[in-house]
């Protein structure tokens, strides 16, 4: 998307480019009618459950589903250039930009295989956290994942920074969002897609959100477990939608949905002139 990146991923700056001389894990999917809405759009929900299976199974390519079995997802961002539609049919490589000793900052793309025009795209950032299975706390990434992961990164100190405000006050609506079984993850926390559940129920009433480029962002702060009852208060903006899941009092996640504007961002080089990034993407920033 340019050279304005951070390693250590910004609110408002777009996510890192992949490095001319990686070799991200890839694997192809195609968009099924499970997993899009009305108008044939891949879902968010449908994003986020790619993001998890290609996780699973990158980790198994590394042979570290013994050493590494378990991480769970701090913040979710997906960055829709070009929505993806039923039937297209999508190549996934995944890498690892920034790290620590903890934890990843893990970058999907998703682009359409033999587009008919531009075809879509779709950036994605995960800050995922090595969690050990015996204590169920943040554990030491093992050493051979960690020099595997770390040999295209641009960051090995990665620190966490939350982008999205608890503060739910200001809020102009509330409804109930009942959990059902199909929520439920084998840890009887409820499962990433659900969230993203909550926020496409609110952005079909955005189309205007839709019609451009926008960035969606998930950030856990605590688990929803089984038999929570949990709530989702919404604020609308002019160019953007925000989302607190609450139980009581307590904010759990919270979400937010913001229209990119297209912006010049400058490339290193003597002219000084802005120029399309190689995947033919526009160079976009988002307000906070």
């Amino acid at each position: 998307m340019g050279t304005d990146t951070t390693a250590t991923p910004s609110a408002t700056q777009p996510l890192s480019d992949l490095p001319a001389d990686a070799s991200p894990y890839t694997t192809e999917r195609t968009v099924r009618t499970g997993d899009v809405d009305n108008h044939q759009r891949l879902r968010l929900d449908g994003i986020a459950r790619y993001l998890q299976d290609i996780g699973t199974d990158n980790l198994a390519a590394l042979d570290a589903t013994g050493t590494d079995p378990l991480w769970i997802v701090r913040r979710t961002v997906i960055d829709v250039h070009r929505p993806a539609r039923y039937p297209q049919h999508l190549r996934l490589r995944r890498w690892c930009d920034a790290l620590s000793t903890r934890w990843a900052n893990i970058r999907v793309r998703m682009d359409e295989i033999e587009p008919d025009g531009e075809g879509a795209l779709i950036d994605t950032a995960g800050f995922w956290i090595d969690i050990s299975p015996t204590s169920g706390a943040p554990t030491r990434i093992s050493d051979p994942l960690f020099e595997r992961m770390a040999r295209h990164a641009h960051d090995t100190r990665l620190r966490w920074r939350a982008w999205l405000s608890p503060d739910a006050d200001g809020t102009d609506h509330a409804a109930p969002f009942p959990l059902r079984v199909t929520d439920i993850d084998p840890f009887d926390h409820v499962n990433n897609a659900t969230y993203w559940h909550g926020v496409e129920e609110h952005l079909a009433e955005r189309s205007d959100l839709q019609d451009g480029p926008y960035r969606a962002v998930v950030e856990h702060l605590r688990p929803v477990v089984a038999g929570d009852e949990l709530t989702i208060r919404t604020r609308h903006e002019d160019d953007a939608l925000s989302l607190w899941f609450t139980v009581g009092d307590e904010v759990r996640a919270v979400a937010r949905v913001a229209r990119a504007t297209v912006t010049k961002v400058p490339t290193p080089g003597k002219s000084g002139i802005a120029t399309p990034s190689g995947d033919g993407s526009k160079h976009l920033r988002w307000d906070a």
